[in-house]
């Protein structure tokens, strides 16, 4: 039985891939802000409810994140994998408390910050596992990341592309620097969830009208990143691109002194 910690796991793609661990016989640990929803979460496992967890959080700030951890690490020495399905989509000029802009600290700073300070519990599995959900965005986009971590003011069409690469970016380092450990990204696709809440209105109603015809299946979207979880014969660092086609894949190759500088700037400002 693996213990998998689901970070944005109380609804979405991060809950149909609970159920699927579930389903599977394993445990699961859900991070959400929402305690209502989290709980509902938990009431929906049924029978299985008694291999889950649910912790309200707050992973878009430095001590909301720290915070996260030191509760996970107070319950769970050993993790077996981390999945990242939190996410957020706004085009406004928002700050967090640490000042930073919410769609950079929660699609990618949280990420980082969180997998670091949870390594000791992941180092114990013997096939430690992490997996970020992103956009689609390969490997082989370039992007500007002269504006990184700033991004002051925010600007979604020139900013989202080297956030959501820092994804990539944090992956092919933690490949390098932790052996044994692997570490991937895996496209969402396009699963109507509620990443949609804090986008304009016509996004939305585009979204009602249009999602059964062009959105992928919540099941297809969470189809990737349940088998990265669950596998142990992928080679790290891996990009899915295509949603419930876990055989497509790319390998993660990327610029090595980009990669150093943005995990420099990560530990700057997380201080791990």
């Amino acid at each position: 039985m693996h213990t998998i910690l689901v970070s944005g796991g109380n609804s979405g793609i991060g809950l149909q891939a609970a159920r699927e661990f579930l389903a599977r016989g394993h445990r699961v640990v859900l991070l959400g802000r929402d305690r209502r929803k989290g709980e509902d979460a938990i009431a929906s496992f049924g029978d299985a409810a008694d291999r889950a967890s649910f912790l309200s959080v707050e992973l878009s700030t430095h001590d909301g994140v720290r915070d996260a951890a030191r509760r996970v690490l107070a319950e769970h020495d050993n993790l077996d994998a981390l999945l990242h399905s939190t996410g957020l989509l706004t085009f406004k000029e928002l700050r967090t408390a640490d000042g930073l802009h919410p769609f950079f600290s929660v699609n990618y700073l949280s990420r980082y910050h969180l997998t670091q300070l949870l390594l000791p519990a992941l180092r114990r599995a013997q096939h430690a596992r992490v997996v970020m959900m992103t956009a689609s965005i390969p490997p082989s986009k370039t992007a500007d990341f002269r504006r990184f971590p700033a991004f002051e003011p925010f600007n979604f069409r020139h900013d989202r592309e080297p956030i959501q690469l820092a994804n990539h970016h944090y992956a092919a380092h933690l490949t390098r620097t932790e052996p044994g450990l692997r570490a991937g990204v895996v496209n969402a696709g396009a699963a109507k969830t509620d990443i949609l809440r804090m986008s304009p209105w016509y996004m939305r109603a585009t979204a009602k009208v249009a999602g059964p015809l062009f959105f992928d299946s919540v099941d297809t979207s969470a189809h990737n990143v349940v088998e990265a979880c669950l596998r142990e014969n992928w080679p790290a660092a891996t990009y899915w691109p295509k949603p419930g086609d876990f055989e497509q894949r790319t390998p993660i190759t990327l610029d090595e002194p980009t990669t150093h500088r943005v995990m420099d700037i990560s530990r700057d400002i997380t201080g791990v």
